[in-house]
């Protein structure tokens, strides 16, 4: 390494990104342009520094298989920023052995960290945890250090655990503070505001109230018959009973808990699931058997019973029933809690994040943008999708992964 290039790391790593600049911003070789598209990235200039990395990584020779596993390891940090989750990201697993393998740990280090961050930001919360389990937080450089928290803290919040989320935030924030980075104290004051507000609107006897996490914790753990609209789950006493993969019997089951203790009308009940305003006798027959199919999920929670007038929800013990709903209803509420992070998101990234097809994906994307709540940047396969944050809206409890696949 000369010194030019030496200087210039140093710069880099002072956070003197145009410092960096002006030493090698002229040279062409691969250690400069490495350096060039990092401080590009720290700039925000995120296009150009993928471009830049991609020319370093082939740059490099087949003897320096570990610089290439670092610009891999970069371009892959800039594709979390891009919500571009079928990019470099994906090969994480591999650049994380290779760097271990040279005793790169530091770097071993960040990139289980990214791969955590990316696990996390999909909802795939076993494998994050799998992740951190074999992380050594203290290899990691500060920031990191305080993002690693910030990852601890959304595991947290999504599992439901409010005061081991806090522990996590109240650690993130004194190591942000010790940083002094203005952008990492930002995303951690926002982490702690979105743990203070409204995460899902309780209905019970008819009456719709917001309720932040720590009282859908509470909710979670009471005896009452708990549906929960968020994750597509019903929990009792211990017990739960997953639907999210039956959207029919979820939808069913959600019309009866909403209208507890009073019943739901046949016609009501076809309206809302099936979209009949004149049914026929094959659609009253599968209505019977849809609600014969829910019976079977629920037992051992609750019954549906049948009258002349409808279909009424009854717990077992006669326990309450209450729902949670995300805070923000609509249709396509899961995607706008993605949107409203602030970040652009490729279609492919949405439609890997939610576990939608792009035909499925790119309709709601219409809609919502048709009413003004999503807004498309660029054309073609640079295009991205993303939407003004919603005040009071805490996107990071609304990860359609965590209420599936956690």
């Amino acid at each position: 390494m000369d010194a030019l290039i030496r200087a210039a790391a140093q710069a880099l790593a002072r956070g003197d990104a145009l410092g960096t600049l002006n030493r090698i911003a002229l040279r062409d070789d691969a250690a400069a342009l490495a350096l060039r598209g990092i401080a590009m990235a720290q700039l925000g200039d995120l296009e150009r520094a993928r471009m830049l990395l991609g020319r370093a990584a082939r740059a490099f020779g087949q003897g320096e298989s570990q610089a290439r596993a670092r610009c891999v390891l970069a371009q892959a940090e800039i594709a979390l920023v891009c919500r571009d989750l079928r990019g470099p990201a994906c090969s994480l697993d591999a650049v994380r052995a290779r760097l271990a393998s040279h005793g790169d740990c530091a770097n071993a280090a960040h990139a289980a960290y990214l791969q955590a961050r990316q696990h996390l930001l999909v909802g795939r919360l076993d494998q994050a945890e799998q992740v951190l389990q074999g992380l050594d937080a203290a290899r990691l450089a500060p920031p990191s250090r305080t993002g690693h928290a910030l990852v601890l803290a959304g595991l947290a919040m999504r599992r439901l655990r409010v005061t081991e989320a806090r522990a996590a935030l109240a650690r993130a924030a004194a190591l942000a503070r010790s940083c002094g980075i203005p952008s990492l104290l930002a995303e951690v004051q926002s982490a702690c505001l979105a743990l203070e507000q409204p995460a899902a609107r309780r209905i019970c006897r008819g009456e719709r109230q917001l309720v932040p996490l720590d009282e859908v914790e509470r909710i979670a753990a009471s005896q009452a018959l708990v549906i929960d609209a968020c994750r597509h789950r019903v929990l009792f006493r211990g017990q739960a009973v997953a639907l999210a993969s039956r959207p029919v019997l979820f939808a069913l089951l959600h019309a009866l808990a909403a209208a507890w203790p009073g019943e739901v009308p046949r016609s009501a009940l076809l309206l809302r699931v099936f979209r009949v305003r004149q049914a026929d006798d094959s659609h009253r027959a599968r209505l019977r058997v849809e609600l014969s199919r829910l019976r079977a999920a629920l037992r051992g929670c609750a019954q549906v019973r049948a009258s002349r007038g409808g279909f009424a929800l009854q717990a077992l013990h006669d326990a309450e029933v209450v729902v949670l709903e995300p805070p923000e209803g609509g249709a396509h509420s899961d995607l706008l809690a993605l949107l409203a992070d602030g970040q652009a998101w490729s279609s492919s990234a949405l439609a890997l994040a939610l576990g939608l097809s792009q035909r499925s994906l790119q309709r709601a994307l219409r809609e919502l943008a048709a009413q003004g709540a999503a807004r498309a940047v660029g054309n073609g396969r640079s295009r991205r999708w993303a939407a003004d944050p919603v005040p009071g809206f805490p996107t990071s409890l609304l990860l359609p992964g965590a209420l599936i696949g956690g």
